[in-house]
């Protein structure tokens, strides 16, 4: 499967891409850009060049406060990370690049779905006017400039106007899923001490209506100084007291009632570029999760690049990627509207009543770039799907996929059943800098099982041990140049030592001259470019010395018909001991038999390595993972072997009740 027309010297003007290609080259102290893999290296040479030329091509300066200067200075302030000043003489908002691209339009902005099927929308021409009232009515509550504002809110286009309206006066915004019980949610957002709460009354998953009253109630009893409490739905049910005033608790306002303000033009505050637009969380499954700041300018620099330049986005679009306010791709998602696209939000459970319902949503909606999970395409896959057959998906142009890598197997079945030729966009990147590293760019040959480019901007390479850059070998994946979404700090780490210590502090046989970034994951870089992502590095399967990430085998053993899902890992013991179980959750009506297991060990042998057969495979009740869909596989691998000083904190896991299981299973292992 391919795409053609990557941008040239000449440049492909039809894409925004190209035409950024073409301006670039056009410079006279650029120079000749013959392809991508041009463009990206002056990219990571010359960052702040190629920051201002996005700065540029989004004409942000018209909407900002202060002067770019000509120097390499005045757009980044010391490269060395952390620590790297980007754009110190402006003041933005975020908001104002969403204000500018409603200008004029009548169609839909925001469109919201739920699992019955009941459809809501919020129109561009209506949606200045709602951001303005609401932001109207949290400066009445006292929120201002450095404030948090919380949510505990399924997807739901409400949300994206909250978030809007908080940014727009400068506050913090910080989201959290329903998913989560009070209790989890209070992790997060009680270290934030927010000063107003979104919450709903419940919302529809799996076929059941899930009231979420007395949650709400409890969670915002677990937020010091809380002076508020909007809701979603009806406030009547989540107080005994008339909606409007508790005696014993914050205010609790409807919705409806926060966007009765009057209706006026928001005029977002102009902040620093490092002024904090959201606080995003790590999973926090062995310890407190991680809050992690991202400032204003950052986020949309990085966000139009990503969503405008590599995914092409633009008002003719329309944008739906599955996820939830707990997962960084909720944040992304928005990054639509940046570009004037139309966002879906989506309120269920993507696999009800079956493995179709979002293909349903990619038709009926007009979706054009449609993002997802390898799980819900391995969903499709298994239950025999054919969307492109039996849908119309004349608009799709784009598949998005991340959470975890998606298998070469996969991008065969997209080509086979939804669209040959369609681009697939397997994108690897993280809450950390609430982008991708690298994943589909517009124009860009795609190969089945890789992440086709290293993304603009993104100096990412694979490093042995002594730091050699390695090209078609495994290797840790650094980023040794700064990006303007790296975080601006953690919460609560006034020094900063956290922080240091989760991206920069790693110990290299021959130590870097400055610090780089690490991530923590395994993966090559083919000669042309492009990547394959093996797994964490702090989860390799090491047998007999030869290492391997959890992702290869996962590829391999999910094409397995009768397996749904897979999950290995490697376990030290005494003596050199090293225990590696693989445990399979299967298909409705299938057995795990002496048969399917060998054929289980067959299929890692011949299309894998013969010595990365596993040692046992065992049917679990369910694979662990983390409420945003990783699978926990370091923390799984303590449990298993008995370590006791790992703390795994049952609240950030789907099924917590399955730590127990595979505690069990480790007792009961012999070495």
């Amino acid at each position: 499967m391919s795409a053609v027309g990557g941008p040239t010297a000449e440049g492909d003007t039809h894409t925004q891409l190209g035409d950024f290609a073409a301006r670039v080259a056009a410079r006279p102290e650029v120079g000749a850009i013959g392809g991508y893999a041009d463009l990206w290296q002056w990219s990571v040479d010359h960052p702040a060049a190629f920051w201002r030329a996005v700065w540029e091509h989004y004409r942000i300066g018209e909407r900002a406060v202060g002067d770019v200067g000509s120097a390499d200075t005045d757009v980044l302030t010391d490269a060395a990370m952390p620590g790297a000043r980007w754009f110190p003489g402006v003041r933005l908002n975020y908001v104002d690049q969403v204000l500018a691209q409603a200008v004029g339009r009548t169609d839909a902005a925001v469109v919201g779905i739920d699992e019955d099927g009941t459809r809501m929308t919020v129109s561009w021409a209506e949606l200045p006017g709602q951001i303005a009232s609401l932001a109207g009515t949290l400066a009445d509550l006292g929120v201002g400039e450095g404030d948090v504002v919380a949510a505990y809110l399924p997807d739901i286009p409400e949300a994206v106007v909250a978030f809007l309206a908080t940014a727009t006066l400068g506050a913090i915004w910080s989201g959290c899923g329903q998913d989560y019980a009070p209790a989890g949610a209070a992790g997060r957002l009680a270290q934030l001490a927010p000063t107003v709460l979104f919450t709903a009354d419940g919302y529809r998953y799996n076929g059941k209506s899930i009231d979420k009253s007395a949650d709400s109630a409890e969670l915002a009893s677990l937020l010091p100084g809380l002076a508020a409490r909007i809701v979603v739905g009806n406030p009547a049910s989540e107080s005994a007291a008339v909606p409007g005033q508790v005696s014993d608790g914050p205010r609790v306002i409807s919705y409806g009632d926060a966007l009765s303000s009057p209706s006026t033009q928001p005029i977002p505050v102009p902040v620093a570029f490092e002024h904090p637009l959201w606080v995003l969380f790590s999973s926090g499954t062995t310890g407190r999760p991680k809050g992690i700041v991202h400032g204003h300018g950052g986020v949309l620099l990085e966000h139009l690049k990503a969503a405008g330049l590599h995914s092409d986005l633009g008002p003719d679009d329309v944008f739906f990627w599955q996820t939830a306010l707990s997962w960084m791709m909720w944040n992304y998602q928005v990054a639509g509207l940046l570009c004037g696209s139309r966002i879906v939000c989506y309120s269920g459970s993507p696999l009800y009543p079956d493995a179709d319902r979002l293909w349903q949503i990619v038709e009926s909606e007009g979706v054009t770039y449609f993002g997802t999970s390898p799980g819900q395409l391995q969903a499709s896959r298994k239950a025999g799907l054919h969307p492109g057959r039996d849908h119309d998906l004349s608009a799709l142009r784009t598949l998005g996929s991340t959470g975890s890598t998606l298998a070469a197997d996969l991008f065969t079945w997209v080509d086979d059943n939804v669209s040959a030729d369609l681009p697939i966009s397997s994108i690897s990147g993280g809450t950390d800098v609430v982008t991708a590293f690298a994943g589909g760019s517009v124009g860009e040959p795609v190969v089945s099982g890789e992440l086709t480019v290293r993304y603009l901007g993104v100096a990412l390479e694979s490093w042995g041990p002594d730091r050699t850059p390695l090209v078609g070998e495994l290797g840790e994946m650094v980023i040794t140049t700064p990006m303007p979404s790296m975080p601006v700090s953690f919460w609560d780490d006034p020094d900063g030592a956290r922080y240091r210590s989760a991206y920069f502090e790693h110990v290299w046989e021959t130590p870097p001259p400055t610090p780089v970034w690490r991530h923590g994951d395994w993966v090559t870089v083919t000669d042309r470019g492009s990547l394959v992502i093996h797994g964490r590095s702090d989860a390799t399967l090491n047998r007999h010395g030869i290492r391997m990430g959890s992702a290869d085998i996962y590829e391999v053993v999910e094409t397995v018909d009768e397996v749904a899902e897979a999950f290995v890992v490697g376990v030290d013991g005494p003596d050199g001991a090293y225990w590696m179980p693989l445990f399979v959750t299967l298909i409705p009506g299938a057995t795990l038999d002496d048969e399917l297991i060998a054929r289980i060990a067959t299929t890692v042998r011949t299309r894998l390595s013969p010595r990365h057969v596993p040692d046992e495979v065992i049917e679990a009740p369910g694979i662990p993972h983390t409420r945003t869909g990783k699978k926990l596989e370091v923390p799984v691998t303590a449990v298993l072997a008995g370590r006791t000083e790992v703390n795994v904190d049952p609240r950030a896991i789907d099924d917590p009740s399955l730590i127990d299981w595979f505690a069990a299973r480790g007792a009961e292992h012999r070495w």
